[in-house]
């Protein structure tokens, strides 16, 4: 029995300075679209560089900015409010997010709503021991925002949250979810004024 031929690969390091895509595949015996099983198949290596500790502290920091910046927002929103600071271009607030910022009232009102949750639970989440994740994005705490709980209820929506997405920071859905349980357990009235039986 005739076996066919096998596939040859041929690796070639690039060369520095010439940052090549590992997946960047050339056939190099154009030949070979007659038979498929003779073509050759160049495969560049790429050599990817570790961090330098300087790179990563920088990284981290980075991340932290990124993942508090609505919290940086919403704490603006929430003292352009408190001290009505609109008030020399704009009758309302809510006028003044349009205007400026695109937000809608909703808009700019869940992500107050949601400074004020992650403030709650930087006081009241058991960390002694510990490290529990915290919200990175207003959509993750809309939902416990929009339940109007106690400050140490929202804690423990969150700890819940987060030991359901496997200690890692939960969804938006994840948190409603437990939202919801928690509603149904303590037959709270959910924001749209009517209560909730199941």
């Amino acid at each position: 029995m005739n076996k066919p031929p096998s596939r040859g690969k041929k690796i070639t390091p690039a060369k520095s300075g010439e940052p090549k895509l590992a997946t960047d595949f050339a056939p190099e015996n154009t030949s070979g679209q007659d038979n498929p099983a003779l073509a050759t198949i160049t495969v560049t290596a790429v050599e990817i560089r570790e961090l330098t500790e300087e790179e990563h502290s920088l990284r981290l920091q980075l991340e932290r900015q990124v993942e508090r910046a609505f919290l940086s927002a919403g704490q603006a929103l929430m003292e352009l409010r408190d001290r009505r600071l609109y008030r020399s271009t704009h009758r309302t607030f809510e006028e003044y997010c349009r205007d400026r910022f695109n937000y809608s009232r909703d808009a700019a009102y869940l992500k107050i709503s949601a400074t004020v949750v992650y403030e709650n639970l930087q006081k009241f989440l058991p960390t002694i021991g510990r490290q529990i994740p915290m919200p990175t994005n207003e959509r993750q705490l809309r939902f416990l925002a929009k339940a109007e709980l106690e400050p140490a209820v929202q804690a423990d929506v969150w700890q819940q949250a987060v030991e359901q997405a496997g200690n890692k920071i939960p969804s938006g859905r994840i948190v409603k979810d437990v939202v919801d349980r928690i509603r149904e357990r303590t037959k709270v009235p959910n924001p749209g004024g009517a209560m909730r039986f199941c």
